[in-house]
């Protein structure tokens, strides 16, 4: 659940109003396929409930992650415009918050303070992913001692205000 602190606390009221206005919600039960490595996907999306698995071919389709309530999917193929580099499948029932990527580029162009928060949100979940994988690749040694889960001080204020935005998300889409 930690990664809806990054994004929902760094995102302001009216920014979750935005995304649950426009955004729809998908229901995507057990065993399917959400997103297909090397195919391009032209949506962001949110998990709202459910468990998925990340899995890439190079690694014989071995799973290589699991994205839990409150990750984002697709942030990566969004911000540099290639395919995704992973396929994600649902291991269990699931909701989405569907974004699509042309009303989410417009809302960017035409909003500079939701861009500001939008990008800082996409990169702290992406330096927060970096770190762990340079650490689980041996890397990771300046790092020693710190436990890879503890939220950073600065991000803590925001994490009640991340869960607490969640939660108003979910209630105004109705999944709780």
């Amino acid at each position: 659940m930690r990664k809806v602190f990054y994004l929902m606390g760094i995102l302001d009221d009216g920014d979750v109003e935005w995304l649950a206005k426009t955004g729809t919600t998908k229901f995507m039960p057990s065993g399917k396929v959400l997103i297909h490595e090397g195919k391009t996907i032209q949506d962001i999306y949110v998990v709202l409930e459910g468990k998925l698995a990340v899995s890439v071919r190079a690694m014989g389709g071995r799973e290589i992650a699991t994205l839990l309530a409150g990750e984002i999917v697709g942030e990566m193929s969004f911000v540099d415009s290639r395919p995704p580099s992973a396929s994600v499948t649902t291991s269990e029932d699931s909701y989405l918050l569907v974004l699509p990527r042309t009303v989410l580029t417009n809302k960017l162009h035409t909003d500079d303070a939701f861009a500001a928060r939008f990008y800082r949100a996409v990169a702290t979940l992406l330096a927060d992913r970096l770190r762990k994988t340079t650490s689980y690749l041996g890397y990771g040694n300046w790092t020693e001692g710190a436990d890879p889960d503890e939220l950073d001080e600065a991000l803590m204020d925001s994490a009640s205000f991340g869960a607490t935005r969640f939660d108003r998300l979910l209630k105004q889409l109705r999944i709780h």
